[in-house]
């Protein structure tokens, strides 16, 4: 029911002529998917350095608060930029990407670290006073930079691997990949569930 809705909506998208046009656009795309990754790269880098410094690995002479408050800015100017590149080559590939087991990981990935990232700064915020200054936080934290770390390398394998076509609906696949991909035509030929 999901994949079909998914593939529905996925074909409406590539009904628009943007959608072609970007896709097709002999320099738009490219600069786009540049963006991305440039912007991908700032994002990371300022993530590493606080999830390191909550690991208590680097800068461990900077109070946490004040190294997160220094980097928030361009970490976060650097995710806005990500997304909405991310949105528009999305938008240029709707069918093939919703088609793709590495798009559908690294969506829920992305989202698993959003939830992770709201968590963590709660906590970070809510205790920051009693350790702030400690060459190693308490193991909370540090449990949830090490899960930010994780989650975040998921999130850039699966996006490098949406480029192969290992899974791709046009190969033959078991019934349980062509659910898990999305391949609605192909697991209804194979006489599988929708």
């Amino acid at each position: 029911m999901l994949n079909d809705w998914l593939l529905q909506f996925a074909r409406w998208l590539d009904t628009h002529q943007w959608s072609t046009g970007l896709h097709e656009s002999y320099y738009m795309y490219s600069w786009i998917e540049t963006t991305h990754v440039l912007t991908l790269g700032v994002f990371l880098g300022m993530l590493i350095v606080i999830d390191l410094r909550m690991l208590g690995y680097t800068f461990t002479n900077v109070p946490a608060s004040k190294l997160a408050q220094w980097l928030d800015k361009p970490m976060m100017i650097g995710f806005v930029v990500m997304l909405v590149t991310g949105l528009l080559l999305f938008y240029a590939i709707p069918v093939r990407s919703t088609q793709s087991i590495w798009f559908r990981i690294k969506v829920v990935l992305l989202i698993a670290a959003g939830v992770n990232a709201f968590l963590f700064r709660a906590k970070m915020q809510a205790s920051k006073g009693s350790w702030d200054m400690d060459t190693k936080p308490p193991s909370r934290i540090r449990r949830g930079a090490a899960l930010s770390l994780t989650l975040w390398a998921g999130v850039v394998f699966t996006g490098r691997a949406i480029a192969y076509d290992w899974f791709d609906c046009h190969k033959p696949l078991s019934q349980l990949m062509y659910w898990a991909a999305g391949c609605v035509d192909e697991l209804h030929a194979a006489g599988g569930p929708g």
